[in-house]
Order: C-alpha cells, then sequence, then structure tokens
C-alpha cells in the first residue's frame, strides 16, 4: 500500500512516499480503507520529534470502510470512524490507504456526508463533547467560556455548546476572528490576554471554562468561576510551559473544580469512543442541525503542503486530505 512514511525528524521533506504492507487482521482489532483523514498540531509535534513517540506512519484519525474485522465488531464495508489507540503514535497511522486499529477505537459514522466532510468531525469533535458534557457537564442556559475558540477544536466547542442552549463567550488573539466566531453563535467575543477574569463583567458568574490556551491563563479561567464552577484543560495554544510554582492552596479559589481531558484515553476503560455519539454528531451535520465543514481540502500526495499550512497558522479551521 502507499504511505507517507516519517524518514526522520524535521522540516516538511522528513515525510515521504513508500509502498509498505498492507496491516494483516488481528482479533479485537479493524482494518481500515482510508477514505479521508483529519490534520492534527500532535502530527506536526511527532514529525519535528517534540512528541513522546511517533511511529512510521503517523495521523491520528481517519473515516473510511471496514476491510476486515475478525472479531465482528463492524461488518465488512461500513462507515466508520478511528482516533487514537496509538494511532500514528505506537502503531501505524492514517497517513496511508489502510491502517489498523483496535475495535474500542472505531465508531460507526455512517451520514450522507462527502468523505472530506465526515474527517473534519472525529479527533476534533469527539473531544470537544467530552470536555462539555463529561468533564463540564455544561447545561442549557449555562454561561460558558471558551479560550482559544478559533481553533478547529475551540470552533467545534462553540458549535456543539451553541447547539445544546449554551450562552458562549469565546476568545481569541486575533480580532479579525471576532465575526466569525459570532457567526458561530458565540454571545460575545473578547480579546485573549492576561488577566481576562479583571476585564469581563460576568466575573465570579461564569458556569464553566473550556482552556485551550493551557497552562499560561487556566490559573485566570479559574478566577472567573462562580462558586462550584469547573474548567476543564484541554489544550495548549499559549505554549506547553509548565505553571511556575504551583500552589492551590494560595492560587486557586475555593469550590471551583479544575478537569483535564487529553484524547489518547479514548478507547482505554472508562472512556470508550462508544460514549460519544459521533454518528449523531454526523447526522446532524449532514442535516444542518450542526455546521463541521473543514476549512482546507488537500490532496494525499499534497501532505507537505497541508503541513506547511498547519504550521504557519494558516488554515482557520480543520484540515483534512482526501485520498
Amino acid at each position: 500500500m502507499r504511505a507517507i512514511v516519517l524518514e526522520k525528524f524535521g522540516g516538511l521533506d522528513s515525510l515521504v512516499y513508500r509502498d509498505i504492507p498492507e496491516p494483516e487482521p488481528a482479533p479485537g482489532q479493524v482494518v481500515i480503507e482510508i477514505k479521508a483523514f483529519g490534520l492534527n498540531h500532535a502530527e506536526m509535534h511527532m514529525r519535528r520529534g517534540e512528541w513522546a513517540e511517533a511511529a512510521q506512519v503517523i495521523g491520528i484519525e481517519c473515516v473510511g470502510l471496514v476491510k476486515s474485522c475478525p472479531g465482528g465488531e463492524f461488518p465488512v464495508g461500513a462507515k466508520v470512524a478511528a482516533l487514537m489507540g496509538g494511532l500514528g503514535r505506537t502503531i501505524n497511522g492514517s497517513y496511508a490507504e489502510f491502517t489498523r486499529v483496535s475495535a474500542a477505537n472505531v465508531a460507526l459514522i455512517d451520514a450522507d456526508l462527502p468523505w472530506a466532510g465526515l474527517a473534519a468531525i472525529p479527533e476534533t469533535y469527539a473531544t470537544a463533547w467530552t470536555c462539555l458534557f463529561r468533564n463540564l457537564e455544561i447545561a442549557r442556559g449555562q454561561l460558558l467560556m471558551i479560550r482559544g475558540a478559533t481553533s478547529s477544536f475551540g470552533q467545534a466547542a462553540v458549535k456543539l455548546a451553541v447547539n445544546a442552549g449554551a450562552r458562549v463567550i469565546a476568545t481569541t488573539r486575533n480580532p479579525d476572528r471576532f465575526a466569525m466566531l459570532t457567526a458561530l453563535g458565540a454571545e460575545r467575543v473578547e480579546r485573549e490576554g492576561p488577566d481576562l477574569s479583571k476585564r469581563i463583567a460576568e466575573a465570579k458568574q461564569v458556569d464553566a471554562v473550556l482552556d485551550l490556551v493551557g497552562n499560561s491563563t487556566i490559573l485566570d479561567s479559574l478566577a472567573m468561576l462562580r462558586r462550584g464552577g469547573r474548567a476543564c484543560l484541554a489544550g495548549w495554544l499559549g505554549g506547553l510551559a509548565p505553571i511556575a510554582d504551583f500552589n492551590p492552596l494560595l492560587q486557586m479559589a475555593s469550590g471551583v473544580y479544575l478537569t483535564f481531558f487529553g484524547s489518547f484515553v479514548f478507547g482505554t476503560p472508562g472512556f470508550p469512543l462508544s460514549d460519544v455519539p459521533l454518528g449523531q454528531i454526523a447526522r446532524d451535520v449532514a442535516a444542518g442541525r450542526l455546521q463541521a465543514r473543514p476549512a482546507r481540502v488537500f490532496g494525499f500526495d499534497q501532505i507537505r503542503e497541508a503541513h506547511r499550512v498547519m504550521e504557519a497558522n494558516e488554515a482557520g479551521g480543520k484540515m483534512v486530505v482526501v485520498l
């Protein structure tokens, strides 16, 4: 099969095209004929050698058709999505014509959408849905702050939260993106920056914060919550540097909750992918109840250009590759 192989750690030339053997079916696993896959910043870090693990073939998500499934968990020919479960990290991932992944990391995603549209959903929407409805337990009418909302993850979270009836305040560092976030349904957009909790009228009244900026802002996110409010740390758009001298006794308000979610746990006990209604999300997109179109679509032979756009932050949303 044709695959994009990580030949070495480094720049765009690290990704090369090669023929490698197709994965063989094994009990408890699913072999998928890949039709499209989403691009993620994790893969950029893998390419550079900045991630703890990277397989010969990177890529942490895909959509396609079941080619074989010895355990019978999915019928041959079924339209499915796969994500995480070591894809691209400890086992060959989605930058190829076929991949093999644990059945626990596969979900039916049958919806009347083109492959490019389906590929924009799995990783982004599974993670956003879990953060909102499991970690933050968002309910209709609640006030939610989404920090770093112009990322593909942030945009998905805005759409899901608004669809669920939450009031959303979104943040971005780029004033040119204010109108886009308002169009997605945000009640208001704030300029992202230090001490946001001191600049908003809703300080100490916010029900929940989804913080995608990361360690540099999470203490400020906790400071804007009401008693009993929740903050979920789920991204590092502001960098990976740790919180210096973190002391909960002195730096956290009493009665607030700090949670974390990383999508690498999907498929593990306690975090089955079946918990996420990916099929329903795809059907909502197909019916127009939820917007989830890719911002950019590339061909399989354009992977270096796709990574260049991702590295330059030129995408403006989710990018996908179609085989």
